[in-house]
């Protein structure tokens, strides 16, 4: 038997905002797989096992245009979640993606929040 896919599969370069991160929506009572390569998420999205909603940090990350890019054919903009960092993806370029989009500078608990309300709608 197949295990569920998690709720949230959460991609971030920074360990310390992916742990936070992580560690505060399993608090919340989600299922959570984070990871710090593209290649490792990317194992997370494949068809009949796509988790809820995926969560990109594009701060730190390798070709963060490539990522989204990626996204945008694997999941439905509405089941991604992309936190901003200055000078990696200008905004207009994410949002041209449709993906939800949480501003830096900003709080885990906000980012949790975007989370949560993004889980309710999906």
């Amino acid at each position: 038997m197949r295990e569920p896919p998690p709720d949230v599969v959460l991609l971030g370069a920074e360990w310390k905002t992916r742990a936070l991160l992580r560690a505060q929506l399993i608090e919340e009572g989600f299922e959570v797989v984070a990871t710090d390569t593209w290649p490792v998420m990317r194992r997370h999205l494949r068809p009949g096992a796509k988790p809820r909603l995926a969560v990109v940090d594009v701060k730190g990350l390798e070709d963060p245009k490539r990522v989204l890019g990626d996204l945008a054919v694997l999941m439905t903009p509405d089941r991604v979640l992309v936190l901003t960092a200055a000078a990696t993806v200008p905004l207009s370029e994410i949002s041209r993606f449709g993906f939800r989009v949480v501003r830096r500078p900003s709080t885990i608990a906000a980012i949790v929040s975007a989370v949560t309300a993004a889980l309710r709608r999906t």
